[in-house]
């Protein structure tokens, strides 16, 4: 459950303990930060307004196109400047996440940062999608894909030595196996990175070369091949809870959402269109 504090501000915070992460909502009207530390690798997006940060000496303006990266140990402070509102989204990896998400990248270590933040609009919106996700804490398989991909572009662009993260290898083999594991189990609580593992690559290499064989990540394929055995299954039930839970969608208005986008009508519509 989130922590709520009552000041003049609003903190949220989820702790994901066994996965070493922690994540932040915040929605300040008028609040200060001292200089501090983390012993957490802290990334930082704004959604609403802005704040005055100091680090390294230097004086830096967060604003909604400025994402914000702290090492482990980093002193930093901040406070509103002239801002009226600051409401932003952050997130903690200890080392214990961070050495298993170096695992899931391939590479031995975690890079440093040499600078705190980045003009960098789509991998803003790529942590802004990440933080929604794990918040709603419903579909751990997108969970993970979004965190791995997420913090594989940051260390591969912005990482000390931009981390050099080994490219998948083009084999439509590999592909056909991960795809076979899906469909055969689609229905169960499959994880992203199992799914990597038993075709031999780290899940940044899988989520990569689903990119670019298939068009589409992993998670988006999954959900495509739910959403063709639900159709399957609306045409002789109407039942939308039996069906989705069924196909492997976590409830009815996941499978609402996600057979909303992709065929433009709701899957009661279908079903009733498939019987008439």
């Amino acid at each position: 459950m989130p922590r709520v504090d009552p000041r003049n501000s609003t903190e949220y915070w989820w702790d994901r303990h066994l996965a070493g992460l922690s994540l932040l909502c915040a929605d300040f009207t008028t609040h200060e930060y001292p200089q501090h530390t983390h012993d957490a690798l802290v990334v930082a997006v704004t959604e609403q307004g802005g704040s005055v940060v100091k680090s390294r000496g230097e004086v830096q303006a967060a604003t909604p196109a400025t994402l914000f990266v702290f090492n482990p140990e980093e002193p930093h402070g901040g406070w509103m400047g002239r801002s009226e509102r600051w409401r932003y989204r952050s997130l903690y990896l200890t080392r214990l996440a961070l050495d298993r998400l170096a695992d899931e990248l391939g590479v031995t270590e975690v890079p440093y940062f040499t600078r705190n933040t980045f003009l960098d609009t789509d991998l803003i919106g790529a942590f802004h999608r990440m933080h929604l996700a794990l918040q709603d804490a419903r579909d751990v398989f997108q969970e993970r894909e979004l965190l791995v991909d997420s913090f594989g572009t940051l260390f591969e662009r912005h990482g000390s030595g931009r981390t050099r993260i080994k490219a998948p290898p083009r084999d439509h083999l590999l592909v056909a196996r991960a795809i076979e594991r899906m469909r055969a189990e689609h229905a169960t609580d499959l994880r992203l990175e199992e799914l990597a593992a038993s075709v031999g690559l780290t899940t940044f290499q899988l989520i990569g070369l689903f990119k670019r064989t298939v068009g589409l990540t992993p998670h988006a394929y999954l959900t495509q091949v739910r959403l063709g055995v639900a159709c399957r299954r609306l045409r002789h039930s109407p039942v939308l809870a039996e069906v989705a839970s069924a196909v492997g969608f976590y409830d009815q208005s996941a499978l609402n959402k996600h057979f909303k986008r992709c065929y433009g009508i709701t899957p009661l519509q279908f079903a009733k269109a498939a019987v008439a």
